[in-house]
């Protein structure tokens, strides 16, 4: 039977979710979720086929494929979900992920296994996602999250918290670079395969002085 990654259920109610970010940059604890049974059908229908798409197998994390992918209403599925308040933030051992029918791992064990993998710390699990802060970008979202830790853990059980607009804008901004270099590579090809065709600066200057 194939494993599919990123799914998952929450381990009291056994709602099914898809695990939009296994980690956040200063609280490796916590995970982003995307409850599914509560979407709306067309939403529902698309963010599934997406899931089992091999560019979202692929994906270190299924946000990245969410951020390039659309929902039929034009718009960017991750910024919808942020929009529309379905990105819930729970902790990760209130996560079992399922990547088939008959087996099963907490995401808080599965992120240790995935860090060790990667010879590194849970907290720097984040850094592999595609578009993830540097590392001096990434101390100072940890020195703001600190104040943040005390206010969110009496509410461990069920968080709603949601991707900040901070966050969708810095995912717009590293999209938006990604989509200029693809660009100009693109760009540079077809120059390669047609020289453009440049006017002659000795004629530009004859026909100047004519």
């Amino acid at each position: 039977m194939k494993n599919i990654k990123h799914v998952g259920r929450i381990k009291n109610t056994g709602a099914k979710v898809l695990v939009a970010f296994r980690t956040l940059p200063g609280e490796s604890n916590m995970c982003l979720i995307v409850p599914t049974e509560s979407l709306p059908d067309r939403y529902h229908d698309s963010i599934m086929e997406l899931v089992e798409t091999d560019f979202a197998q692929e994906s270190f994390e299924f946000g990245e494929a969410l951020f390039t992918k659309y929902f039929p209403d034009g718009r960017i599925m991750l910024a919808a979900l942020q929009q529309d308040g379905r990105l819930v933030k729970s902790p990760t051992d209130n996560v079992v992920m399922t990547p088939t029918p008959t087996s099963q791992i907490p995401l808080s064990d599965l992120n240790t296994l995935i860090a060790e993998q990667k010879n590194c710390a849970i907290d720097d699990l984040c850094t592999f996602v595609k578009g993830a802060p540097k590392d001096e970008e990434k101390e100072t979202v940890s020195a703001k999250s600190e104040p943040k830790t005390e206010s969110v853990q009496p509410l461990q059980a069920n968080t709603n918290s949601v991707l900040s607009d901070k966050d969708i804008a810095k995912n717009y901004r590293s999209q938006a670079d990604a989509m200029y270099k693809e660009a100009a590579r693109l760009r540079k090809e077809a120059d390669d395969l047609d020289p453009p065709v440049k006017k002659s600066t000795s004629k530009a200057k004859l026909e100047t002085s004519a």
